[in-house]
């Protein structure tokens, strides 16, 4: 009875249901938005248009949102809630205590209030771009899809420091960690910076004596950094930095240098140009230890001439202590000699040890004496 009565009366009966809302039009003009119940609407020659919005999208989406604030703004209150963010703002929307959505600088959002509760937390993006750690946990948990493009995560590790620039000035140190910021509406980069001791090594380096020997140097250096805010701004690269130095400071110390007194004072070269890179690096926050010149190779050609003049030195020195022991030999065999010209006795003793010895050796044995001394006949010795 209802239908036709409504049907003559050119109306039409509407339900909407409790996770639903609509938007409804007649004659193509936009009346309003119709909540939860019954509803009875104008039907003239089936001029009526519903269109059905579900609450679990949450976010309300239609090209007549501009038009139901115009035109029915009491309404539109009273279903929609907008958020918006100014042009150094983001916007955090939380939906039922979980996080539904970021908005960046400049953007809008309008949801269905009534899919709520909602909640916003706005971030001052000109003040500090660190998202604070307990937010960073729950954006990462939640994983809206629009973070993808607004977050960057970075992990600093133990002995590391990042340090964090936006619109290219310094802001701040990231200790070790994980911390999030955020990409929107500004330029953000973190340089990581390892503060533990690191080696380099410079090898195969020539360089032209002041006798114009050609030399190939490798040299090796331990460092680390101690001031990374100095080392990152004061050069573009600190380690090729100190990689230069290390070049210069040796090319300079050994080139002013003869082969020889590189080659018998290297020590003290070391210290000479080591003391020179460590001032220089220490300007740039860097701390050189180490430094050491570990290898000086000659070409193959001068090493076989140094190998001809170590072979000749050696040789010399070893026939001056042939020469040494010959004559030392000589004076101790002269000072036996007088000792025993002087004592007879001496000279028969000497004899006797003389004879034990070559008497083990023989079966006869005929000894003549001196003129005078101990023995005085001929003596027979034979094996037992």
């Amino acid at each position: 009875m209802l239908y036709l009565i409504d049907k003559l009366m050119g109306r039409k009966r509407l339900t909407i249901n409790e996770n639903e809302r609509a938007i409804w039009l007649y004659k193509g003009e936009l009346r309003g938005l119709l909540g939860a119940g019954e509803h009875v609407l104008p039907n003239w020659r089936k001029q009526l248009r519903v269109e059905r919005m579900a609450l679990s999208s949450a976010a309300f989406v239609s090209v007549y949102e501009k038009a139901l604030f115009e035109k029915v703004p009491d309404q539109a209150g009273a279903h929609l809630t907008q958020y918006r963010t100014g042009t150094n703002e983001i916007a955090v929307i939380e939906c039922d205590g979980q996080i539904h959505s970021v908005l960046s600088p400049d953007s809008k959002l309008t949801v269905w209030t009534d899919a709520g509760p909602w909640k916003a937390e706005l971030v001052q993006l000109d003040t500090n771009p660190v998202i604070a750690p307990a937010l960073l946990q729950r954006l990462i948990k939640a994983g809206v899809a629009s973070l993808l493009n607004q977050v960057r995560i970075v992990e600093v590790d133990k002995g590391q420091v990042g340090l964090l620039t936006v619109d290219g000035q310094m802001v701040g140190e990231l200790t070790p960690g994980v911390t999030g910021y955020w990409m929107v509406g500004q330029k953000v980069a973190v340089k990581i910076v390892d503060l533990t001791r690191q080696p380099l090594d410079v090898t195969g380096q020539e360089l032209l004596t002041k006798d114009r020997v050609t030399l190939r140097i490798n040299i090796s250096a331990q460092y680390r950094v101690v001031d990374p805010v100095k080392a990152v701004t004061e050069v573009k690269d600190f380690s090729d930095a100190l990689y230069r130095a290390l070049q210069y400071a040796f090319r300079k110390t050994l080139g002013a240098m003869t082969l020889d007194q590189i080659l018998d004072k290297q020590v003290t070269v070391d210290a000479e140009a080591a003391q020179k890179v460590r001032s220089d690096m220490a300007a740039i926050g860097l701390e050189v230890s180490e430094i050491i010149l570990k290898d000086v190779i000659l070409p193959g050609e001068m090493r076989e001439l140094l190998n001809q003049v170590v072979s000749a030195q050696k040789a010399a020195e070893a026939n001056v202590i042939k020469r040494r022991e010959e004559t030392n030999a000589t004076r101790s065999l002269l000072n036996t000699a007088k000792v025993m010209a002087d004592n007879p006795v001496m000279l028969r003793l000497k004899e006797l040890e003389a004879l034990e010895s070559i008497a083990g050796k023989v079966d006869r044995l005929t000894v003549n004496n001196g003129t005078s001394g101990l023995m005085n006949d001929i003596v027979k010795l034979t094996e037992d």
